[in-house]
């Protein structure tokens, strides 16, 4: 137990160790305890927002948000995919113990952020009322929902610039500084979403459209700590001024892994969209009781998030350090845990769905869907806890289009055309659209441990 401790202290202070040596338990304990907490409180801080939403008492702002939450989607996907660019690049960099070309690769990380988040901010501005009114949504739900689809849009390079430094961090091995960034910034999100939702004191009420204002706030402090934090000199990295140049063999290396990173994650939105329009075509109940469902799969699974991205972190030092076979007993590891943390959840969902959907709404038809939801998705819990965390390995080691290859064939091929299937041609409802995302996902597992005991993603050069 003492040991125990020493651990979660060392984890959460962030004292700088080798991952490359030593015990896989040790490493992966240490560098997963800080990343799972982060991920923790960024489901947490989904889940008051969705609470402080739901008080507003309109399912079309509920509905709103699902709907929004898929184009961010498509933001989160692009950022992810230059998250995973820097998370290969930097621990690769680190696991050969050359900090100075950590540092730059960085730097080309967040360069790429900007340029990429500023063209999505004016092309979501502008066109804002068109994507919400091609996902099939209402004059009224439009009219309620367009600002606060328009300010997420145009701001989304604070939550870029947050998930792509923060991925840094976690490649350089330095997870507790990424912990205190989405602690800070969700924290004061967390404290501005009622003072701007429902006009507390000398803040104005602006509803819905508050909380797109809160998120932003909140993420740009984050993003301003974060950039604090890697000019200091007191983390593990440390851009100057002499790392700020642009080196374009490194950003033409970093595009494409960021172009498989930002694959596969768009293909996986891509298909989330589609599901929210096939749920949409059974209204706005429906969409509600969705969004609800969603938001709390998300914040289930975000630990998960944590342990995976953990993997990628030591398969790329590992890979760095020459030692292919710790890498890969890192990501067998952690998937072992993934699994043994998500049969948990999914036991939680069987017994209790419906009184946590019941504690966002009190409509028995919207309970209903969103209770079905979690139960019936929760059955592929078990294949996807190992998806995710060898995903996200095969990113570790830079090696971005096996998993892009496997989304396609899942949600693409199997998915989507199951998903119409089931709920509209078999009549069943929204319950053929979540048994299609158990089946598809539990079928991804399947195909991504076949071709990770392959061991193709050793030989992969970053």
């Amino acid at each position: 137990m003492k040991k125990l401790f020493e651990y979660i202290r060392i984890a959460l202070k962030g004292e700088e160790t080798s991952y490359t040596t030593g015990s896989i338990n040790k490493a992966l304990f240490i560098l997963s305890v800080p990343i799972v907490l982060e991920m923790l409180m960024e489901g947490l801080f989904s889940i008051i927002d969705m609470l402080y939403i739901s008080r507003l008492g309109s399912d079309e702002a509920l509905a709103t948000i699902g709907i929004v939450e898929s184009f961010m989607f498509v933001v989160m996907s692009i950022a992810m995919g230059i998250a995973a660019a820097a998370t290969a690049m930097v621990s690769r960099r680190i696991g050969e113990g050359d900090k100075d070309n950590a540092n730059r690769a960085a730097v080309q990380a967040i360069f790429l952020g900007i340029v990429v988040s500023i063209i999505l901010g004016i092309v979501g501005f502008t066109f804002a009322e068109d994507f919400l009114r091609l996902m099939g949504a209402s004059e009224s739900l439009i009219s309620e929902g367009i600002w606060y689809c328009k300010i997420l849009l145009a701001t989304n390079i604070v939550l870029t610039l947050l998930t792509v430094i923060n991925a840094i961090f976690r490649g350089a091995g330095d997870a507790a500084i990424s912990m205190r960034t989405l602690w800070f910034a969700n924290g004061l999100n967390i404290i501005l979403d009622p003072l701007f939702i429902f006009g507390i004191g000398p803040f104005p009420e602006l509803g819905l459209t508050g909380a797109a204002v809160a998120t932003s706030i909140g993420r740009g402090m984050g993003v301003l700590y974060q950039v604090y934090r890697l000019t200091n000199g007191k983390a593990l990295l440390h851009i100057s001024r002499k790392h700020l140049a642009l080196k374009w063999e490194m950003i033409k290396k970093q595009i494409s892994v960021a172009i498989g990173g930002a694959g596969q994650h768009l293909l996986t939105v891509g298909s989330w969209i589609l599901m929210i329009r096939i749920i949409a075509l059974f209204g706005s109940t429906a969409l509600a009781g969705y969004t609800i469902s969603i938001r709390v799969i998300m914040f289930t699974i975000l630990p998960s998030w944590g342990i995976a991205m953990a993997s990628a972190a030591l398969v790329g030092q590992n890979l760095g350090a020459k030692q292919p076979d710790r890498a890969e007993a890192s990501a067998w590891l952690a998937a072992k845990y993934n699994c043994m943390l998500l049969v948990m959840v999914s036991l939680v969902f069987f017994i209790f769905a419906k009184q946590i959907i019941g504690v966002f709404t009190e409509d028995p038809e919207v309970i209903t869907i969103g209770r079905n939801a979690l139960i019936i998705i929760a059955t592929g819990y078990v294949f996807y806890a190992y998806e995710m965390v060898i995903g996200q390995s095969f990113n570790g080691a830079g090696d971005t289009y096996t998993p892009t290859i496997l989304n396609f064939i899942a949600f693409w091929v199997i998915q989507i055309p199951l998903a119409y299937g089931l709920s509209i041609s078999m009549n069943m409802g929204t319950n053929g659209v979540f048994i299609a995302i158990a089946v598809s996902s539990s079928i991804l597992a399947m195909m991504a441990i076949y071709v990770f005991k392959k061991g193709r993603w050793k030989t992969v050069e970053i």
